[in-house]
């Protein structure tokens, strides 16, 4: 099996150039990094499945099998076509809303985030102990104030506009509303007649 040179030097230059590029601020940047990304992990299957061969099915059962082409990176290479279509249709819908919110695909620093890394170990240390030490007696809960009551079940004939219409493994036995109910043996209790 030969391995194309040409191949293998484009897939590495994609693959720099796709992390490069991901590593930018600018989320179209950071798009067009992951494209670049997913063509050059389309190109190392390309280079994996090596020397094209013939199909399984070709010629009736015949072909001997060191003549097929491997079928896995064939498949590999679509999964991989599929993802990369759609995170990049998410990478899409997250530079157009940035877009609209901000007129800007940039991402920029939180004034948080930066106040967090600038913290020195004491002071992670004081904020830490601040947050185990607080005591907080109003704590929401689902609970509280309320008595809990037990689940019940609602039957037919316990609200007139519940129809019971899931199904059953049993006879079903018909029941008149003004008149005793027309089976009235138990099939527990036996034939008592």
């Amino acid at each position: 099996m030969s391995i194309s040179l040409v191949l293998v030097i484009v897939m590495a230059v994609l693959f720099a150039c796709g992390v490069y590029a991901m590593l930018e601020r600018s989320l179209t940047r950071v798009l067009i990094g992951f494209l670049l990304l997913g063509n050059a992990a389309n190109l190392l299957l390309l280079v994996v499945m090596g020397a094209p061969g013939r199909a399984p099915f070709y010629d009736g059962g015949e072909t001997d099998a060191a003549d097929m082409s491997d079928s896995l990176p064939q498949a590999l290479t679509l999964t991989a076509i599929v993802i990369t279509f759609s995170i990049s249709a998410f990478l899409l819908a997250l530079i157009y809303r940035s877009w609209q919110l901000g007129q800007a695909d940039t991402v920029i620093d939180d004034a948080d985030d930066v106040a967090l890394r600038t913290r020195t170990a004491e002071e992670v240390e004081d904020a830490m102990d601040e947050e185990s030490r607080s005591d907080d007696e109003d704590v929401t809960t689902d609970f509280v104030g309320d008595v809990a009551n037990p689940i019940r079940v609602l039957h037919q004939g316990d609200l007139s506009q519940l129809v019971d219409d899931a199904p059953v493994d049993r006879v079903a036995v018909r029941r008149d509303t003004d008149g005793p109910a027309s089976d009235s043996r138990d099939p527990q209790d036996g034939d008592r007649s």
